[in-house]
Parts: C-alpha cells; structure tokens; sequence
C-alpha cells in the first residue's frame, strides 16, 4: 500500500498542461478522433476505458482502486460511461492512510461508493456538459452511478466539479474518448 500512497504523490492521469481547463475542453471535443496523451501514454479511443487507464502512470491508484472495488468488468463493458478520473495526486490529498484503508476487502462497500460517484451513465463531453450547464443557468446538475448528483460548473481557471460535501475538483484534461465512453481528468477525489 505505501507504493500506492508514493505513486498517488506523482499524479494518477495527471499532465502537465498550458491554458485553461476550457481550452483543453474546447480542443479536445473538436478532435474527438485523435489519440490524447494522459500520464505518459496514448490514450486510444478504439480502447474501453480501462484498457486505457491501466497504461496510465497518473492513475495507478485509481487502477488499483478499480480492481480492489471489482470494477473493472464494469467499466470494460459497453456502457457508456463517462468518468472523472482523479489522479494519484488527487489521491495523495486524502488524509494519510484514507487509500490503504479503502482497498482493504473489509471496506470494499465504501470503496464502491466511492468510486461509482465518480461515474455518471451516458457519454458526456465536455461540449455536452457546457450545453447543459446552459440549460442549468451556468450549472449541470449530474447524477453519478452512486445515486447522488455532480455539480458541474465554469470556474476562474476553467471547469469545476462541487461534491455532496462542498468538495471541489477542476477537470485538469477533458475529452479523453474511449470505446466505452470517456474520462474527463480531475484533480481532487469526490467524495458523496
């Protein structure tokens, strides 16, 4: 577990990236076919979500957090799915040993929880959530697989995500299309 808590110190899906959130939203839903780059490797759109995240260095603990929840069948499935994916710094922002408490068997129920408030049903881009921010007055209002909602909204630096608890996340890479859906890079862990 400490090789998890390490690896979320260097950045699940993170990359460094010039400009806004908005901008990256922006440019990526105008090439939808092309290959991103997230955490040192290509990102495929003909892969399923986790055939993707796997090949990710930024995202080790959230893989590893997939596997100890049983998720991957899930999200290798058909879907579609859209996930906010944090990042192993994002992970790194939970109170010391929050990670290597989670992935242990007897707390798959809270892990799940977790995890599954982080995935919303459909494929939504980033186009898809600005014209329902629109809609919503300059918000959208998401429900996540976990049953509680996302609020989505256009932060000073770009898109910002508002948990159950007040907690706040930017989408730091948006539009990383997969077969199954696509993943929308956070930099902060939701918590419902």
């Amino acid at each position: 577990m400490k090789t998890i808590l390490m690896l979320a110190a260097s950045g699940v899906l993170a990359m460094s990236c010039a400009g806004s959130a908005m901008a990256q939203m922006d440019h990526a839903t105008m090439n939808h076919s092309k290959t991103v780059m997230v955490g040192g490797a290509a990102m495929y759109p003909s892969k399923n979500i986790i055939e993707n995240a796997v090949n990710s260095k930024d995202h080790t603990t959230l893989v590893a957090a997939v596997k100890a929840a049983g998720l991957v069948e899930t999200l290798s499935s058909p879907g579609p799915f859209t996930v906010f994916a944090p990042t192993n710094a994002a992970f790194a922002k939970l109170p010391a040993g929050t990670v290597e408490t989670l992935v242990k068997p007897e707390n798959k129920a809270t892990l799940t929880t977790i995890l599954t408030y982080h995935v919303v049903a459909g494929r939504l881009t980033a186009a898809d959530i600005e014209a329902k921010a629109k809609v919503g007055g300059g918000k959208a209002v998401l429900t996540t697989v976990q049953g509680q909602p996302l609020i989505v909204a256009k932060g000073h630096h770009g898109w910002t995500i508002t948990d159950a608890k007040g907690g706040v996340s930017n989408i730091t890479i948006a539009d990383v299309l997969q077969s199954n859906g696509v993943i929308h890079v956070i930099d902060t862990v939701l918590m419902p």
